[in-house]
């Protein structure tokens, strides 16, 4: 039996693009492909969802390539261009979940100073009882540590959460430390999921 659900945040509850902002800001898919895949790059991102402040993370980047500065800048300053709406279908099936009685909970890789104004952009993620932040903790998913202190704060054990993620590593992640789990793709698809588990009638 389901008696909570766990959701990440990015691409399952509201999508999260970078390049739908530096679309904006550069001229073409091959200028966006090389800044994201040469400068702002993944891995330079993933110490912002370990803690470490925007100011931080761009100085070093800023004095390797200064032709780029304000481009670096706009990751921050613009950030929430980056989340350019909920994923499909999500807010209505996040709606029938609540109303289906079941407590809703949020896990994410996120910057600390990104999700208050995330949670005030999408009223949405205000409704999730807890919400464990990446920036907040100094761990990522796929760490335990990071799980171990979402049960915690939802005062259940893994077996009774069901856990949803887009990220592969992440799900297997949960599954290992006995979570149910659910490795998103579409809404349709998880609904389908709810129906089955018995967390929706239909």
């Amino acid at each position: 039996m389901v008696k909570a659900i766990l959701f990440d945040i990015g691409n399952v509850l509201v999508r999260w693009e970078p390049r739908h902002l530096f679309r904006q800001l550069l001229p073409n898919e091959t200028a966006v492909d090389h800044f994201l895949s040469e400068i702002c790059t993944p891995e330079w991102h993933f110490a912002h969802d370990l803690g470490v402040s925007f100011e931080e993370n761009a100085a070093p980047l800023k004095a390797r390539f200064p032709a780029y500065a304000g481009l670096i800048d706009a990751w921050s300053v613009r950030y929430l261009d980056m989340t350019p709406g909920e994923v499909p279908g999500m807010a209505s099936l996040f709606g029938e979940v609540e109303q289906a009685g079941l407590p809703l909970h949020g896990l994410t890789n996120m910057p600390s100073s990104i999700f208050p104004k995330l949670r005030a952009a999408y009223p949405m993620l205000a409704r999730l009882r807890s919400v464990v932040v990446s920036g907040d903790e100094k761990v990522c998913k796929p760490e335990r540590r990071i799980f171990d202190i979402a049960t915690e704060r939802m005062n259940l054990a893994p077996q009774d959460v069901l856990f949803i993620d887009d990220t592969l590593p992440n799900v297997e992640a949960g599954a290992a430390l006995g979570f149910q789990v659910h490795h998103f793709c579409a809404a349709t698809a998880l609904r389908a999921e709810l129906v089955s588990r018995g967390v929706l009638t239909s």
